[in-house]
């Protein structure tokens, strides 16, 4: 019963999420009419490479690129009257019909309210295309409580569901706390009881079981902080029930999901509400949150590249540099035990991997995808001001200029004081059994993560997918789509009893030892075929020992990391080494090299188009078998990368000495590395 009324609940709150308040969709026409130029790409200009040796920027480089966003979004705003609404892009983003329309507008006003805040915070007379912010966002905020605007949102009526406008308003109320002698203190007494209504009347009530409960807390608590009467018997219901999300070494699962929002999401909700609120009025609950945090110091910082970058992994990737905020906030602690310069270089890098890309804004607003629009990474919950949640980067600017985060010198901590040349180095969360590994040759994080969600039927078909279904995901190599029919990158394809090719999507995990990370694996339409995984990371790339039985005869297929075609032709190389078939692929930048050792009839590389985030263009390497039935049959394979213009030795692209068959079990003898049995 209980499953029963969640399910109902996520129903509402996804219908709710469609179909809005109301609305007409004459804003596409006039949107796309107003035609606005595009800024260039941010530019860091005078950088500091003294304090910031790694990325030149400061405190004032974050401040630039937040008014370089905010004033992307205020081209949209001729006078205080129009509302935050941007051009729509093609495909599965909403609003889709005219009652999602009050639903975007509160989106766009919320969200790039989160970039706005901290710059009133310093400035409250800021002016953007000629519209003075604070009033904008005063007048917007009041529009939300006119019933003879167009963004007016109707209360709550009693016992009502879960809605993308609670989301909405639980933003809001962040950046209320954020900012509130400029936003709320200046409202008439009417005004701030009539705004105190409407919100209280989505935050006082029921939630989804995920991360969504921190909005009404959010709600709830900013009110209380005003004087307001709030139901805090529900409030520290959802604080209870927040931290019963959380499973160790810094992580909380999302129900169901593991992923990048589960980390920074969590990680930033619960230190900023014991900033704000917590610790004044709930000290015990602020200090459990704040005890979680810790865990993340220790874990987070190796999930990204030694030059900053983020991996591609999960839903909500258009919210890309929001993913930083843990960072920061280890600022307002200041915590001898952190490494301020390695943090600020990380968020800095991620800053950078994004707002400098020339792909990166489209008609002034920031597109739905990665780097430019990638409709495989949208999900169907996002408009086009959804991409504005990552303005929450921005709450670093809630640190004094004097912070250790700001003044630290900058330095690519752990990756230079502990990683060593041709080894690799793992962090193993046994609570969520998720494994970080980064590789020192190339500077890149990996993970290895949850995936077990069926696609057949499924309400939320995006956690089936490749945002969540890839043996890994890499910080230089981000995850290409199965778009192309029989084409795989960082997974394996099965020819299923309809003759389609369908990826492995439903893992699970048996345990990690002895640096070999061991999942098994079934086909969704026909568990009968199975597969028994193993990874082993080596300093130069992965090696798998993978076993496959099929009740019925198949064609499997495997798949290497993609490369994207970055100004040239990517180049193919194909030699034979010591009796074994090597492809290798190098776009100029990195180099991938797939070996065949054991087990497969056929290793190609395959020319992509319109699968790639980062161009147009890419290439992947795969291998193909066709396997008998009821027949267990065992592959080897190395999946192997350098940078481009490396050399590679025989024995970088053939690590292996010799492989023996032990029972049930292979022995893998590496050339000076221990004999390493696979189990």
């Amino acid at each position: 019963m209980k499953s029963f009324f969640i399910l109902i609940a996520v129903s509402v709150c996804y219908s709710q999420l469609l179909y809005g308040q109301g609305g007409s969709l004459s804003w596409d026409t006039v949107l796309q009419q107003k035609r606005v130029a595009n800024q260039p790409a941010f530019k860091i200009t005078n950088p500091d490479y003294k304090t910031s040796p790694k990325t030149g920027m400061t405190r004032e480089h974050w401040k630039q690129m937040a008014l370089y966003l905010l004033r992307g979004a205020f081209s949209y705003v001729d006078n205080i009257d129009d509302p935050m609404q941007f051009p729509r892009e093609p495909g599965k983003s909403y609003p889709r019909q005219a009652s999602q329309v009050p639903t975007e507008k509160l989106e766009g006003l919320s969200r790039t309210l989160f970039i706005a805040a901290p710059l009133l915070k310093e400035d409250s007379n800021l002016v953007l295309n000629k519209v003075r912010v604070a009033d904008y966002y005063r007048h917007q905020i009041l529009n939300l409580l006119n019933p003879q605007s167009e963004s007016y949102i109707k209360p709550q009526e009693k016992n009502g569901g879960p809605s993308q406008i609670l989301v909405e308003f639980g933003a809001l109320a962040v950046s209320l706390f954020y900012a509130p002698e400029v936003l709320f203190d200046p409202l008439t007494k009417e005004q701030r009881d009539l705004l105190a209504h409407t919100m209280l009347s989505y935050g006082d009530g029921t939630t989804v079981p995920s991360n969504w409960k921190f909005f009404n807390i959010f709600v709830l608590s900013f009110f209380k902080s005003k004087g307001y009467a709030v139901n805090e018997k529900l409030l520290v219901d959802y604080l209870d029930k927040s931290l019963d999300h959380y499973r160790g070494n810094g992580w909380y699962n999302d129900n169901p999901a593991y992923d990048y929002y589960s980390m920074w999401a969590f990680q930033m909700y619960g230190p900023l509400w014991a900033e704000y609120f917590g610790k004044k009025y709930y000290p015990e609950y602020a200090q459990k949150f704040l005890k979680n945090f810790d865990d993340l110091k220790q874990e987070y910082p190796y999930m990204f590249g030694r030059d900053g970058k983020m991996i591609v992994w999960g839903r909500s990737m258009t919210y890309r540099i929001g993913a930083i905020v843990p960072f920061a906030l280890m600022g307002l602690q200041n915590d001898p035990a952190v490494n301020y310069g390695w943090m600020r270089r990380i968020a800095s890098g991620v800053m950078k991997q994004f707002l400098t890309h020339p792909d990166f804004m489209k008609n002034n607003v920031p597109t739905l995808g990665v780097y430019g629009s990638f409709e495989p990474a949208v999900q169907p919950y996002s408009c086009r001001g959804s991409v504005y949640w990552m303005g929450k980067a921005f709450f670093a600017l809630m640190l004094p200029k004097d912070s250790p985060f700001w003044t630290a010198t900058e330095n690519d901590g752990a990756w230079e004081t502990k990683m060593k040349k041709d080894e690799v180095y793992h962090h193993f969360a046994d609570s969520s059994n998720i494994l970080i590994t980064d590789y020192p040759n190339i500077g890149a994080s990996e993970i290895r993560a949850w995936c077990k969600v069926k696609l057949i039927g499924a309400w939320e078909t995006f956690r089936a997918s490749e945002n969540y279904n890839r043996l890994s995901y890499n910080s230089a190599f981000p995850w290409q789509a199965d778009s192309v029919d029989g084409v795989v990158s960082m997974n394996y394809l099965v020819k299923n009893q309809q003759k389609e090719w369908e990826p492995l999507r439903l893992y699970d995990f048996k345990k990690f030892e002895d640096g070999i990370y061991y999942r098994d694996a079934a086909l969704e339409t026909h568990p009968g075929i199975k597969l028994q995984l193993a990874d082993i990371p080596l300093a130069n790339g992965i090696l798998r020992v993978d076993k496959v039985s099929s009740p019925v005869a198949t064609e499997i297929r495997l798949g290497h990391y993609a490369l994207p075609r970055l100004g040239k032709d990517i180049i193919t190389t194909r030699k034979n080494v010591k009796g074994r078939e090597v492809v290798i692929i190098d776009n100029g930048v990195y180099q991938l090299a797939m070996v065949n050792w054991l087990g497969w009839e056929k290793i190609y590389d395959v020319n992509t188009e319109l699968v790639h985030p980062e161009s147009r263009y890419s290439r992947v390497i795969n291998t193909a078998v066709n396997v008998d039935a009821d027949k267990e049959q065992t592959f080897i394979t190395l999946m192997l990368w350098k940078r481009s213009g490396e050399r590679w030795t025989d024995e970088e692209l053939l690590p292996i000495k010799k492989t023996e068959v032990r029972g049930s079990a292979i022995e893998i003898q590496l050339y000076n590395k221990p004999t390493q049995l696979i189990k």
